[in-house]
């Protein structure tokens, strides 16, 4: 049994029936989030999906972390393929009484995986140089795409933070907005054909800490023509190890 069974219990609902198709681990994360108006976020999620708000504002999260152990069941891990940097900028939505997340894209310092995610999972990948290196307690990280996105004037979607933990560990409570913005156990996705899909995770509970970070993410959130104002809420995470299951064809949007 994989590590990350030990504990279902925390799940809004219960694990799927059919096997899982993938494992990887998700370390040393930063999750930062900003409040935006609904109305603003609204054209960047297709029509099936119900964007979350938590005590009427929406919100969303840019997370950079390091991946490692991702391999499709049942091989080991390979050398250059199995480990690598991420940025995610994600949504928070809901489909058919199951909140999970919208990404709007996500970054890897990896071009096979980047290949595969979008092959299998038709996410919004790209390649990017990428650093992530130890600071103190906390890390550097940068990200800057290798490509520009066409619909933004060319901008190639620049990161950086400085960012570490400040606090005991602790687990999110259900019904508190770090519970919101970090127990999510699906991702849904948009192939081009327009069919919407729905991919479960499971992990134990976020390990969480409270986070302080320098942080620059106007490039990034630019990309996606969103603007965001003050400062983040911030949370750490040394990480979980997750299982995936192969996505669940829902339908067109």
């Amino acid at each position: 049994m994989h590590a990350a069974l030990t504990q279902t219990d925390h799940r809004p609902w219960p694990i799927p029936s059919r096997a899982w198709t993938w494992r990887q681990s998700w370390k040393d994360l930063l999750f930062a989030h900003w409040p935006v108006s609904v109305d603003v976020l609204r054209p960047l999620v297709p029509k099936g999906l119900e964007i979350q708000q938590f005590d009427g504002i929406s919100w969303v999260g840019v997370v950079p972390f390091r991946m490692t152990g991702v391999m499709r069941r049942p091989f080991p891990d390979l050398p250059g393929v199995s480990a690598f940097p991420e940025l995610n900028v994600r949504l928070y939505v809901e489909r058919d009484d199951k909140p999970g997340v919208w990404f709007l894209s996500l970054d890897a310092g990896n071009a096979l995986a980047v290949w595969g995610a979008k092959r299998w999972f038709h996410l919004p990948y790209y390649f990017a140089d990428m650093s992530m290196t130890p600071k103190g307690e906390g890390f550097d990280f940068s990200s800057k795409r290798r490509t520009a996105s066409s619909d933004t004037a060319g901008r190639f979607a620049a990161f950086s933070s400085s960012y570490r933990p400040v606090s005991p560990v602790f687990e999110a409570k259900p019904g508190t907005l770090e519970h919101f913005l970090t127990e999510r156990y699906c991702m849904y996705a948009m192939s081009r054909d327009g069919t919407m899909y729905r991919g479960d995770v499971h992990h134990a509970p976020w390990p969480l800490q409270q986070g302080a970070a320098e942080i620059d993410a106007t490039d990034l959130l630019a990309t996606h023509r969103l603007e965001v104002q003050g400062a983040p809420v911030l949370h750490f995470s040394a990480g979980v190890d997750v299982i995936v299951w192969s996505l669940e064809r829902l339908g067109s949007s």
